[in-house]
């Protein structure tokens, strides 16, 4: 953003003027989402922020204040105001029977499933700090019961690093606690976190502008949550594995069937459903927006062929026993018609942005031009959940022309250019 002696300016007429085109655009009348996002809530954190033991504030409430206004102010995208109002709403909330989830408490989700002698934890939030908070905050509202068994569903900090403040080490040794994630998890918790880790935590500062001030010229919401805490991260290795594509395991008194989902959001992820409760939880592969099938902070490029299988396979096998979709970042949906309908779109956003690509790529053009030509079809351009807030339609086009053909783009020119200094 460009900055003056005062700081951010305002936007540019240009800038104010596409903005408010979009408000005749997109189907800002619909509810049905502020609707779903406060279903079910029960309570929230009492305080302003969570701190370390040391008072250092690891994650703030009060930092989004600036989005109590309904209308968008001119330097703001409305529809990423929009998001951004969805996505602070925070505390405790019901998905159903014996499913919890505690919301916007980090840029991931924890969701808590009741069983019969204690909980099942599915991931852990980035801190530990923050994670200790949401258990604390159900305990505050449920009642004191242990946790039996933690679920990692996939291999990225956010969903792993805060499994210090919800299980011990002590307790996992002696097998009090069962620890569940999908095969190779250490593997690419490696070769995701550790190997580029530094280069990669730099990367991540822009990417998710940790260093901007949050406010309306600022850092306004990361499109899948609204930011990152900044606490201690832990990890403790799994007690056990999902290795087979379908497996079924009932854990403390719960039946959950877990869907192998590899090589999508992340190179180990895993789906669940719960028949009884006639839940299903897809964990990052279909949120209330576009994903990136690569992020710019740095990673393997992601399939979305795959991307869009697993989803499909995930609806044929479980969609018609499915009441209520929920996910380990933002809000669920429910009513069965509903959950057909969103896992369909999910479905067909990644599996068109992929074929798409891969056919202009096949008739000649490069990267940069299927992304300035692609859009998506009628039937998905004004569906708010694969609008690009997190990941983006011409990014995520340049991800997959990418995975198949690489950085080069056939121009011998672009072969050994000057590095950027000079």
């Amino acid at each position: 953003m460009p900055q003056s002696v005062d700081g951010p300016k305002s936007a540019t007429p240009i800038t104010q003027a596409r903005n408010r085109a979009l408000l005749g655009a997109l189907p800002f009348h619909e509810t049905q989402d502020f609707e779903d996002a406060r279903r079910g809530f029960l309570g929230t954190w009492s305080e302003g922020s969570i701190r370390a033991a040391d008072g250092r504030v690891v994650w703030s409430f009060e930092d989004d204040a600036f989005l109590d206004d309904d209308a968008a102010p001119e330097t703001v995208n409305p529809s990423l105001w929009r998001q951004a109002r969805l996505n602070r709403l925070h505390g405790l909330f019901q998905v159903t029977d014996h499913i919890f989830q505690v919301r916007n408490f980090d840029a991931s989700n924890m969701t808590i499933v009741e069983g019969d002698s204690g909980l099942i934890v599915v991931d852990a939030l980035i801190s530990t700090e923050t994670a200790r908070a949401a258990l604390q905050l159900y305990r505050s509202l449920r009642g004191d019961r242990p946790v039996k068994a933690l679920i990692l569903t996939h291999c990225h900090v956010d969903h792993y690093g805060g499994m210090g403040g919800v299980v011990t080490v002590e307790d996992v040794r002696a097998g009090r606690v069962d620890i569940i994630a999908p095969d190779q998890f250490m593997e690419t918790v490696v070769a995701e976190s550790v190997l580029p880790g530094p280069a990669r935590n730099r990367r991540s500062q822009y990417q998710f502008g940790l260093l901007l001030p949050r406010g309306p010229r600022g850092a306004i919401d990361l499109g899948g949550g609204k930011t990152l805490s900044r606490g201690s991260i832990s990890l403790i290795p799994p007690t056990r594995l999902i290795a087979e594509p379908i497996e079924t395991h009932t854990v403390d008194g719960v039946e959950i069937v877990f869907q192998q989902a590899p090589q999508t959001e992340a190179p180990a992820e895993m789906h669940l459903f719960f028949p009884e409760q006639r839940a299903l939880n897809l964990v990052e592969n279909a949120t209330h927006t576009m994903h990136n099938i690569y992020p710019i902070r740095g990673a393997e490029v992601r399939d979305a062929n795959a991307w869009a299988y697993y989803l499909n396979e995930a609806r044929d096998r479980f969609g018609r026993q499915v009441d209520v979709v929920f996910a380990q970042h933002q809000w669920p949906v429910w009513g069965n018609r509903r959950v057909l309908d969103y896992l369909a779109k999910q479905r067909d956003a990644y599996k068109y942005l992929h074929d798409q690509t891969l056919r202009l790529a096949n008739h000649g053009y490069k990267a940069d031009e299927i992304a300035e030509r692609l859009a998506l079809p009628a039937s998905l351009e004004r569906v708010w959940h694969v609008r690009g807030y997190y990941g983006d339609l011409s990014q995520n086009v340049k991800s997959v022309y990418q995975k198949y053909l690489g950085w080069y783009d056939g121009n011998p020119a672009h072969l050994n250019p000057l590095p950027s200094s000079e």
